[in-house]
């Protein structure tokens, strides 16, 4: 617990969650010679709670990443995020990524602009929004939909903007990936990196049974 002031941790950037999972280390030392020091606690931030100018911070240990599901899923969507190191596709690759000033902010939440050059509506769906400059730089919320409304093109995002971006601010958008395999394949050529198990049966299959008039080989039932 603390009380929250300029020099360290400022309300706004609580409220942002710039300290979302934060490394925490403390140390005791001694104050005669402060190069004797001995670590107590190693971890992160969890939960952060605040009011009236303090704040309450959980601490989670070390061994709480032991309580995450580990392994691979196996779904037939994709599992790999865009252009991280299991989908590898290059974001640089002109046609996905359009960099330009913010124009209209409604409710922090629904980006609007006159048009956004070279893009189709419905492109950027399910990617992401990225403040480059202002007071909420840094910040990104994922898309919801990318749509046309009364001659304006509309960024609606899931989550608002926890952050003031005033028109002109630069922004950063990243096509959208619905994580189907014709997606990956016709949207951006990368089926190779394809990271779900489209083949795999659906619930009907597990409703199906054997039949005299049938094959029983134990292959497939189509």
């Amino acid at each position: 617990m603390g009380a929250l002031t300029d020099a360290t941790l400022r309300e706004d950037e609580i409220e942002q969650g710039r300290f979302d999972s934060a490394e925490v280390v403390a140390f005791l030392v001694n104050w005669a010679d402060v190069s004797q020091l001995w670590v107590q606690f190693c971890g992160s931030i969890g939960e952060i709670r605040r009011a009236d100018g303090a704040f309450r911070a959980e601490l989670r240990g070390l061994t709480e990443v032991l309580n995450r599901p580990q392994g691979r899923v196996y779904q037939k969507p994709c599992t790999a995020v865009l252009g991280d190191g299991q989908c590898r596709f290059n974001l640089s690759t002109s046609g996905y990524v359009a960099s330009l000033p913010s124009e209209e902010l409604r409710d922090r939440r629904a980006f609007v602009w006159d048009e956004i050059a070279g893009f189709d509506p419905g492109w950027f769906t399910r990617g992401r929004l990225e403040v480059l400059e202002g007071p909420a730089q840094g910040l990104w919320s994922m898309i919801k939909q990318d749509y046309e409304d009364d001659g304006k093109r509309v960024i609606e995002l899931w989550e608002p903007i926890r952050g003031d971006v005033p028109s002109g601010t630069a922004l950063r958008l990243v096509a959208g990936c619905d994580k189907r395999m014709e997606t990956c394949r016709l949207k951006f050529n990368n089926l190779i990196n394809f990271q779900g198990f489209p083949d795999l049966p659906g619930e009907d299959w597990l409703l199906a049974v054997p039949r005299s008039s049938g094959v029983n080989s134990g292959g497939s039932l189509r």
